[in-house]
């Protein structure tokens, strides 16, 4: 047997031992500090951000006379004020008219902004970086400034006033951010994929459909939740061109219509905010993970 290995079977001293389980002990603390003041931290932002949802949904759920009071927890749970804010005339109207505005704003904005964008990301032209510096131009520019023209377009030469058309019409030619947007993501989609498509004979239209929708996924998904938070939360375009109808009313309008109706009922009025709300919450609920994939990826290539 060799000095080297009775060395190495050799006891390690009492001493070094307790030094080194001290260590380990102290890394453990360290660590388990750290984790809490990290979900600490975490669980105060999710509560900061939670707890006026907690508050309208506990009001909403109060008696008449309880809403007005400084009570948090209701005394009884009046479930039956979410059936009365339902049976509130026109507000199945107001929900009719929000999905047509959304679901057909977000489809038209989409159809029409692809293209566009794809152009934009990977074919060469005269003038391409003048209409990307276009588009980015349309994107700083505020919609109250078109209001007037657009109106007097729409309302007075089409004779549209007085319904959603004018809102939803104009997205069949493209959305500025979208547009932005679908172009950023489209630039990282490597240019062999396109190039082996029409080398088996795929057109640009084809090779759109085949290749580069399926890649795209992720940003399209992005685009379409932007447009339908949107549109479903649109108060301005709605207030200008149907406020004179009310069977063409949102529910970011009506809502507001409700709440003067109901000033003093305030459980009526935090229940119909909540019916408001909660198709947003549970879309973005179930879509997140494709919403958070899509905004990453448009910014990794400019």
């Amino acid at each position: 047997m060799t000095l080297s290995s009775t060395l190495s079977k050799a006891p390690a001293p009492a001493g070094a031992s307790r030094t080194g389980g001290a260590a380990a002990r102290a890394a453990r603390r360290r660590a388990l500090l750290n984790w809490v003041a990290v979900h600490s931290l975490a669980i105060a932002a999710a509560l900061f951000f939670l707890l006026p949802f907690v508050f309208v949904f506990l009001t909403s759920v109060m008696n008449d006379q309880q809403a007005l009071t400084t009570d948090y927890w209701p005394s009884s749970w009046n479930w039956d004020n979410y059936s009365k804010v339902w049976d509130t005339p026109g507000f199945l109207t107001w929900w009719r008219n929000t999905l047509v505005y959304a679901g057909l704003g977000t489809l038209l904005t989409v159809v029409s902004s692809l293209p566009v964008a794809y152009a934009l990301a990977k074919f060469r032209f005269r003038g391409r970086n003048l209409a990307l510096m276009a588009v980015i131009a349309m994107m700083m520019l505020p919609p109250q400034v078109t209001v007037i023209p657009m109106y007097l377009f729409w309302a007075k030469q089409m004779g549209l006033g007085g319904s959603l058309w004018p809102l939803i019409i104009p997205m069949a030619f493209g959305d500025a951010f979208s547009i932005f947007l679908l172009r950023q993501f489209l630039m990282t989609i490597p240019k062999e994929y396109i190039e082996a498509a029409r080398i088996d004979g795929c057109g640009d239209l084809r090779t759109l459909l085949r290749v580069v929708l399926p890649m795209a996924k992720p940003a399209i998904a992005a685009v379409a939740l932007f447009q339908f938070f949107y549109c479903w939360n649109d108060y301005f375009g709605p207030q200008i061109y149907a406020s004179n109808n009310q069977q063409s009313w949102t529910l970011s309008y009506g809502l507001e219509s409700f709440k003067a109706a109901h000033h003093t009922n305030w459980n009526l009025t935090m229940a119909a905010t909540l019916l408001v709300m909660a198709p947003v919450i549970v879309l973005f609920f179930f879509a997140q993970k494709a919403f958070i994939e899509g905004v990453t990826l448009t910014g990794v290539k400019g």
